[in-house]
């Protein structure tokens, strides 16, 4: 899947995210969060480098109960599910090559 750009207009359910299959990378931040626009050059380059993923970037806030539900604090969070099960986290990840690394740990080597 290639990098989404904008965050989705409703967030789905902690369930129907568990449920996809494959490797699903949540994206939480803001529009206006300047940590969050800081690293999409990074993250976009992540996502070119782990095909089949699929990529959800999800608006989070005050009452927002997915980012609740994975106990987000800081923006942005990046939380690396396989077969609806976490595998990796990165907080506020600057650099491309440091959120590869922490999100390579569950992820099979790129083809």
């Amino acid at each position: 899947m290639t990098y989404r750009a904008d965050y989705l207009p409703t967030e789905p359910t902690r369930s129907a995210v568990e449920a996809m299959p494959g490797r699903v990378l949540l994206e939480f931040g803001a529009s206006w969060c300047g940590h969050c626009q800081g690293a999409q050059a990074a993250i976009r380059d992540v996502i070119a480098r782990m095909p089949g993923l699929t990529h959800l970037k999800v608006e989070d806030g005050k009452g927002r109960p997915l980012g609740r539900a994975f106990g987000v604090r800081l923006w942005p969070t990046l939380v690396l599910l396989e077969q609806g099960q976490e595998r990796a986290r990165a907080v506020r990840p600057v650099t491309a090559d440091a959120l590869h690394d922490a999100l390579a740990v569950a992820s099979p080597p790129d083809r």
